[in-house]
């Protein structure tokens, strides 16, 4: 670990337990951190994990360990789980409960490394604190996080999740070099159904470099500037973790890429993605093929 790492991803590991709509369950281990990582290495980042699980459940790390990721396991009683259910055929639409927690990542978790970007990749609110980003911004890090980490608010009697507005949002995005967000949560902290509007919203919090997925594209906003590129995927039978497979993509090809090229890149990934159940398990090959195949530059 003493090698300088690219991207290291910060968050539980889950088991999730999806419901599609229409179709048969089906239990198998995910968690924004799992399709973050595996997705950036498969594109050439050097990638580090660090989360909170039972020692018990070390063995669905490997498929992240086998494509070279750092994976640092801190032990804990629990390893979260998640119950995920499409009630509709809307795959925007999901009723979450959380039926096992980790616990909250601190910053003492965080291993001394050198990291060019930091990713806090949750999955409720239940994994990181405004303390944990201060602490790693003081660490120098370029900090990012996903809102679903505080917009999805488990209910500690019922263990369901509800989506619920962020009174620190402001507070947590000025913090931040990048934010990314869904529709669903654009719509809830800003009040906008436009993306670009709610992209500059949280620009105007003092984040410089925001992303939003939508289920037909995702937009970015950097340093005053508004991009967007279409997805192109020809199903939707690996939806569960396209926000988290678009930022990883973005990020990948941000490390050396200017935006719209970022983005490009991470819209063409994630269609990719969604064509297959699981992780995205293409090559960088596969994802320059279909953006010169599929997508043009983004508008």
């Amino acid at each position: 670990m003493n090698t300088p790492t690219d991207i290291t991803f910060i968050g539980h590991m889950c088991y999730d337990e999806i419901h599609p709509f229409g179709g048969a369950p089906a239990t198998a281990p995910g968690s924004a951190v799992l399709c973050g990582a595996m997705a950036a290495a498969r594109v050439g980042a050097r990638v580090t994990v660090v989360t909170r699980m039972h020692p018990a459940d070390e063995p669905i790390l490997e498929p992240m360990r086998a494509l070279g990721v750092d994976c640092v396991l801190i032990p804990t009683e629990h390893t979260t789980r998640m119950r995920v259910v499409h009630p509709c055929e809307d795959v925007d639409v999901r009723e979450m409960d959380q039926t096992e927690n980790a616990g909250f990542m601190q910053v003492d978790d965080m291993p001394a490394i050198e990291s060019r970007f930091v990713h806090l990749a949750g999955i409720t609110d239940q994994e990181f604190t405004l303390d944990l980003i201060r602490g790693l911004k003081a660490r120098g890090y370029s900090v990012s996080t996903d809102m679903q980490s505080f917009v999805r608010k488990v209910d500690p009697a019922t263990r369901k999740i509800r989506f619920e507005d962020v009174a620190a949002k402001a507070e947590i995005t000025a913090l931040l070099d990048r934010v990314k967000l869904d529709v669903v949560e654009a719509k809830l902290l800003t009040g906008h159904d436009d993306l670009e509007a709610a992209a500059k919203q949280f620009a105007d919090w003092g984040c410089p470099e925001v992303v939003i997925t939508r289920a037909d594209g995702v937009l970015a906003r950097v340093e005053g500037e508004t991009i967007f590129a279409p997805f192109s995927n020809r199903s939707v039978v690996g939806r569960t973790g396209r926000g988290d497979t678009t930022f990883a993509g973005y990020m990948a090809r941000r490390l050396d890429h200017a935006p719209a090229d970022a983005l490009t890149f991470a819209a063409a990934l994630v269609s990719l993605k969604m064509e297959t159940p699981g992780p995205f398990a293409g090559t960088l090959e596969d994802v320059l093929e279909r953006m010169a195949r599929s997508h043009s530059d983004p508008s």
